[in-house]
């Protein structure tokens, strides 16, 4: 980058100022005529004589260091009169908070760098050091990353070699993005509350000082509602290239087949993110071994018929007890950590589901199927079973692995997943709304467990409650009203609503039926789906999809004190048995199968992406993000404002140091 110059003299003054080092010159060419002069000593002699001879007013120019350091002084004060300078980013302010997001799809390699393709979050690491460079001798900066959850890499500092050693630390993630945490963290440092009590005169926690936070990030994320900015002046910077093409697996499942328990068929899910139809050739793997390949094509999201841009892959595996599958799929696009899947085949065991009913016949018939006994240990009770003692103790203490209520409600939640008929659950999250009456299906999730052979184009009702689960729920199928069954996690638990009875009263006090739903050849598939997804029947839940950074929740009433659990990269973890007999692990960051072992026994459970937001990854350039009330753009360019660094005081020092040389050589030959 070349110097700008700022011309600060008129012309006849540059005239006069160069005709300066032209008269310095001159003085070192004149000659003075000397007198003669009679000397005591012959050692004066010939230096005198020499000085005889001289009877012309110019000298031959003699080697003088005076000379050049009196020219070079003159030449730093021209350049210091001609105010150089150079145009660089110049933060503002004097506190930066640098917000980089780390989540899956940042992982995308759909950048370029001097190295060549570069990740997203390499990309946005190198732009946080050129923000860096442009920070100025005590500004103190932080910095925190956020995927799901956010957390602080550096706190404030003014030592940029911390910060530094802190970035070149930030690592990738496979989970998903959340960005109101780290929003709250960092509004929690620029805008400090209290310690303590006020009332009690206590002290502030800090002064709430202004701070530019710098985020970057390709902007996949939700509004972030019910937030002040307060001291933050936000500034996003947008990472990713526009027109990135992905196809992700976003569902990989196993389930054992209806009528024989040594058949399994896995199930996946493929969406392609791109606008044209791509074909993808699938390859499974079981216990490592190749053992089917597939192909699969996928519409694009340009396609006539739009959400159709999804193919679906059903294998059927023979005489498979136990193994790990792994699903690899070959199409060459940016993200590759949604390009494999992973599910796991436990040994079935039977679960313990308990049926409290004052009556239905159909949904009790399903229950009592050979199929159903052989996945589940059901027990039959009426609604009076509630107020008993020995109920309160066993559901307190996790005896069941599910429990359905229908048409009725206990008094306190249950300590495992429930199925709830015409009811709500009783921790006061879940709502209904309003009556629907001959709702007719519109849409359902067919990503999850409980939906994906389901077949409802048929299925007729009377009428149904609109259900409105807590925050974090799932709509399983809506109508044309709303909500009918929905499903939302609890404290490692879940519930699943549905807003319709099977069987039910009118004002004389007689049954009818709601629904013709248990005459369809869904309905024992439901049920099959319900035993085997709420009530865990796949083996201690291994076969569930876990995300990664989800906690891992293993009901186990007769396990040991402790379990010994191993990571995909071979690091052991021991997890202690809670009071409500389960095992909590939360260190699923890593994407691939975990190994449990018992001491006697073991099992496995997948984690895998399965988000289809982390693998749609194109940028939202041009756009803005809602933070609380505010609408804030989104740039595609770096942050930072212009300045002129200007360099003609540095000269101006670097002149008067020339001129003390000169000074001091001048002075050491006079007189030494």
């Amino acid at each position: 980058m070349f110097p700008e110059w700022t011309n600060m003299l008129h012309g006849w003054q540059w005239l006069v100022l160069g005709l300066v080092p032209l008269a310095i010159v001159a003085l070192y060419f004149l000659k003075l005529k000397r007198q003669p002069l009679e000397v005591p000593s012959t050692y004066l002699w010939r230096k005198s004589i020499e000085d005889l001879h001289v009877n012309s007013l110019w000298q031959r120019l003699r080697r003088s260091l005076l000379l050049w350091l009196q020219l070079l002084l003159l030449l730093l004060i021209a350049m210091a009169l001609l105010n150089p300078s150079w145009r660089a980013t110049r933060l503002g302010g004097n506190r930066f908070i640098f917000v980089i997001d780390n989540s899956a799809s940042m992982n995308a390699e759909d950048m370029v760098n001097a190295a060549g393709k570069a990740t997203r979050l390499t990309v946005a690491r190198q732009r946080v050091e050129q923000l860096m460079d442009a920070m100025r001798t005590g500004d103190a900066a932080m910095i925190i990353s956020f995927s799901d959850t956010a957390n602080v890499v550096k706190e404030f500092t003014t030592d940029q070699r911390d910060l530094r050693r802190a970035l070149d630390g930030l690592q990738p993630t496979s989970r998903r993005t959340s960005f109101s945490g780290a929003l709250r963290l960092a509004a929690g440092l620029a805008n400090p509350g209290r310690i303590g009590n006020p009332e009690d005169e206590d002290e502030a926690a800090a002064d709430a000082l202004p701070a530019k936070m710098f985020v970057f990030s390709d902007f996949k994320l939700p509004e972030v509602a019910d937030f002040s900015l307060g001291n933050l002046d936000p500034q996003l910077e947008m990472v990713g290239q526009p027109g990135s093409v992905n196809v992700g697996i976003v569902n990989f499942s196993t389930r054992r087949h209806p009528q024989r328990s040594d058949q399994v068929q896995a199930l996946a899910r493929l969406e392609n993110f791109g606008p044209q139809p791509v074909t993808v050739t699938l390859e499974l793997f079981l216990n490592g071994q190749s053992i089917d390949v597939q192909e699969a094509r996928i519409p694009g999201e340009d396609a006539a018929d739009p959400g159709q841009n999804f193919a679906q892959v059903a294998f059927t595996l023979d005489d498979v007890e136990a193994g790990v599958l792994r699903l690899v799929s070959d199409y060459p696009d940016a993200l590759p950590v949604d390009d494999q899947a992973w599910a796991v085949v436990n040994p079935p065991r039977r679960t313990r589901v308990l049926f409290v009913s004052a009556g239905n016949t159909a949904f009790e018939q399903a229950l009592r199927t050979s199929k159903s006994q052989e996945l589940a240990e059901v027990r039959f009770a009426a609604p009076d079973i509630l107020g008993r003692e020995d109920y309160r103790r066993e559901a307190a203490a996790g005896r069941y692995d599910l429990v359905i209520y229908d048409r009725c409600q206990p008094q306190e939640m249950p300590r495992c997943n429930t199925l709830w008929i015409g009811r709500l659950p009783m921790d006061g999250r879940w709502k209904f709304g309003n009556r629907i009456d001959l709702p007719q299906i519109i849409d359902t999730e067919r990503t999850h467990p409980l939906m994906q052979l389901l077949d409802l184009g048929n299925l007729d009702i009377l009428e149904s409650l609109e259900v409105q689960p807590p925050a974090g729920g799932t709509m399983l199928i809506e109508s044309q009203g709303g909500a009918i069954f929905a499903l939302a996690p609890r404290e490692g638990f879940e519930d699943a609503v549905l807003g319709f009875e099977f069987q039910s009263t009118d004002e004389e006090g007689k049954d009818y039926y709601n629904t013709n739903w248990p005459r369809r050849r869904s309905f024992p598939v439901f049920v099959q789906e319900v035993i085997h997804h709420l009530a865990n029947s796949e083996g201690k839940r291994a076969s569930a999809a876990v995300a990664p950074g989800q906690t891992y929740e293993l009901h186990w009433p007769e396990g040991p004190d402790q379990l010994a659990i191993t990571a995909p990269d071979g690091t052991r973890f021991t997890v202690r048995r809670n009071p409500q007999n389960r095992y909590s692990f939360s260190q699923t960051d890593q994407l691939g199968v975990y190994q449990v072992q018992d001491g006697q026994s073991s099992h496995r459970f997948a984690v895998n992406l399965f988000d289809p937001l982390e693998s749609d990854i194109e940028p939202v350039a041009g756009e803005a993000v809602r933070i609380g009330n505010v609408q804030v753009a989104v740039s595609s360019k770096p942050q930072g404002q212009v300045a002129r660094i200007e360099v003609w005081k540095l000269l101006a020092l670097l002149g008067l140091g020339v001129l003390l040389l000169e000074w001091y050589i001048y002075n050491r030959r006079v007189y030494v």
